[in-house]
């Protein structure tokens, strides 16, 4: 995962690779996808010198049951997806369900130089855009030697 290296204190990351580890010890059924690379959404992380951007990829969810909590260096986001299954009765039948639904929460440790009243948040297209600027302090600048 590209954010572990980024940001070393992301103890959820490590805890969820274990889970992830663990279950695959006990699968004895490989699907034909072979293991999960993560929960859902899938989630890119990365960050540039003024901000960090996170990236979740959740198609057809309702962008105002989307939760997106920012709470001592610590991104939640947290919604539902409903399922599109037809009404079960004993006349249906259900051959594949390949589609995640239910609730879901992601969990991203940010580093210490965000800046907690700089944060936005936009959905468009199934994807879900956070960006949360850096604090001006903490900016590499250019200092001219007199």
């Amino acid at each position: 995962m590209l954010y572990r290296s980024l940001f070393p204190r992301d103890v959820f990351a490590e805890l969820e690779r274990l889970q992830q580890d663990m279950q695959g010890t006990f699968d004895y059924s490989p699907s034909i996808r072979g293991l999960g690379r993560g929960g859902y959404p899938a989630l890119n992380v990365g960050s540039t010198p003024t901000s960090v951007e996170v990236y979740a990829f959740a198609p057809g969810l309702d962008p105002a049951a989307i939760e997106v909590d920012l709470d001592r260096g610590v991104l939640t986001l947290a919604g539902e997806r409903k399922s599109a299954l037809p009404a079960r009765d004993e006349k249906t039948a259900l051959h594949i369900n390949e589609r995640f639904a239910g609730r879901f929460r992601r969990v991203v440790s940010l580093p210490d130089d965000i800046d907690p009243n700089a944060v936005s948040a936009d959905y468009r297209d199934g994807v879900l855009h956070v960006s949360i600027q850096r604090k001006a302090s903490a900016q590499p600048r250019r200092i001219a030697v007199q």
